[in-house]
């Protein structure tokens, strides 16, 4: 990585999983309690799709490569404004973007993405940048925020196919381990009843998890009516669920153990889930 393309100050967190897990919904709940909290939030999707920020600005932002597009890739050209929206809470929002199907590299993105906020002194008072980042796949495209975090973070379901991303997962980010500052942080259990298989999992591989969200259906609604969890009407149950995001971003804030989480062998995982 460039050195001058390192993140200074903030505290940097990539969020991981397995395509649909929800980890759009996580982050954007997640980054709304940062800024509860006092912290001044910096959101960044990495996905084509650029639907990470939309439950927080309402609307699709357009992607940094669009913008680099319209003006022949002259960065000097752009303004903050073009690429940034603040959404709710204050959080900024950024979509990176992605190359077209079939072409390209998503790592470039990632880079150019933090190279126009670097230009923009827009990572200066900030106190922390999370990544939303693809599905599973782990290329080295897509892996790039990794070169960028402090810890990376799985959100996975209580299910065979969540935790076998994961697992994958974790390879990816222990690789990284050897070159960058990034360590796993561990997963967070979402949508899910309950946690046994993924408890079973955390004892085999050194994983642990930082939080547990369970399967609400205002949190679906949330995103029906494009909004933040933290925006719907506050019963019981999503007052629960509320807070449980809001400790979790104190811990992550506090500083988590770095783990050294080893990832199982794919059989062995076979071997390992499912009930008696």
């Amino acid at each position: 990585m460039d050195p001058s393309l390192h993140i200074d100050g903030a505290k940097v967190f990539a969020i991981y999983g397995k395509g649909g897990i929800g980890k759009s919904t996580t982050s954007s709940n997640l980054s709304v309690a940062f800024a509860k909290l006092g912290k001044r939030v910096l959101q960044i999707g990495c996905d084509p799709k650029h639907d990470s920020t939309f439950t927080l600005t309402k609307t699709l932002q357009p992607t940094v490569i669009d913008v680099l597009e319209e003006v022949n890739f002259h960065t000097e050209e752009l303004r903050p404004e073009d690429y940034v929206t603040e959404g709710y809470g204050g959080v900024l929002c950024v979509e990176a973007g992605g190359p077209p199907a079939g072409t390209g590299c998503g790592g470039y993105v990632v880079g150019q993405t933090v190279k126009l906020l670097k230009e923009h002194h827009l990572l200066e008072d900030t106190d922390v940048v999370l990544f939303d980042v693809l599905g599973d796949v782990v290329c080295g495209g897509f892996a790039a925020p990794l070169q960028h975090a402090e810890r990376a973070v799985v959100v996975t379901a209580n299910d065979f196919d969540s935790i076998f991303a994961m697992n994958r997962i974790i390879a990816a980010i222990q690789a990284k381990t050897k070159n960058y500052g990034v360590r796993v942080g561990g997963c967070i259990v979402n949508r899910s009843v309950d946690t046994d298989q993924v408890d079973k999992f955390n004892a085999a591989t050194g994983m642990q998890s930082l939080a547990h969200i369970p399967l609400l259906d205002d949190l679906r609604r949330s995103r029906l009516k494009k909004c933040t969890l933290f925006e719907m009407d506050p019963t019981p149950e999503v007052e629960k669920v509320q807070n449980e995001y809001l400790q979790l971003a104190a811990r992550l804030y506090a500083g988590t153990e770095a783990l050294d989480a080893h990832p199982l062998k794919d059989r062995d995982i076979f071997d390992l889930l499912g009930f008696d």
